[in-house]
């Protein structure tokens, strides 16, 4: 796929639990925004994590409506359904995610795959791990704590990073360093990553705070949209 600007949208898919979702993801949303010009980020919260067979702590119902309050009536975030959970039960796959919604790209177009450190870091376990980054090329966000300084060892064999030179738009103020992934049989695609995105917000510890703190808990401060800790009182969730 043609990642130059041309006639159709530019759209990231970006993927996960939002179990809850927070301002980590929305700030990570907006800097990929910024530095690969994208007209949309699609918020994606998955059905069945095939990694994760135990499920998320909220449910699929509730974590796609607090997606839905949490993206602040921003133009470019969009909530997508593709990895809603399957009539069959079975796992939701990101390779099989990402090869419908090419097909949905206008001529054109781009589709990305944006993912947080924490998920790159394990990409080698998921399903058709080395295909992935030539449907959709990667755009990967630094976070606390989280190392990325050999990207190589968190590839999927037989997968080789060379930097090239920056990209993105001159005026732009977020970092963003390019590489091209080459596989074994010479296929090529860009690779992106975020480096200076240090925003530490965990869904795990909000999910603990909001435990641990019983009903006289202000959740929310500083750590999510306003619309999402309310419907976290509300609906009593994590507790």
């Amino acid at each position: 796929m043609d990642e130059a600007r041309g006639s159709g949208r530019r759209v990231a898919f970006f993927g996960g639990s939002f179990d809850p979702p927070h301002l980590g993801h929305l700030a990570v949303a907006r800097a990929a925004c910024a530095a690969l010009r994208l007209d949309a980020v699609l918020f994606a919260p998955v059905g069945a994590q095939p990694l994760k067979p135990a499920g998320a702590a909220a449910s699929f119902e509730d974590r796609l409506a607090m997606t839905r309050l949490g993206l602040g009536g921003d133009a470019r975030f969009e909530v997508c359904l593709a990895d809603a959970p399957r009539a069959s039960g079975l796992p939701n796959y990101t390779l099989e995610t990402l090869q419908a919604l090419r097909g949905e790209i206008e001529p054109g177009g781009a589709l990305f795959c944006l993912m947080g450190a924490d998920a790159f870091v394990g990409l080698r376990s998921w399903h058709g791990a080395a295909e992935i980054p030539f449907v959709a090329p990667l755009v990967v966000a630094s976070r606390p704590g989280q190392s990325l300084r050999d990207l190589q060892a968190a590839l999927p064999e037989g997968l080789r990073l060379t930097a090239i030179e920056r990209d993105a738009a001159p005026e732009c103020e977020v970092e963003l360093r390019c590489f091209e992934l080459e596989s074994a049989a010479g296929k090529k695609a860009r690779f992106y990553l975020l480096p200076g995105l240090d925003v530490d917000v965990s869904a795990s510890e909000i999910r603990r705070q909001v435990k641990g703190a019983g009903d006289g808990l202000e959740v929310g401060q500083e750590l999510l949209p306003d619309a999402v800790a309310a419907y976290i009182r509300e609906h009593g969730l994590y507790r």
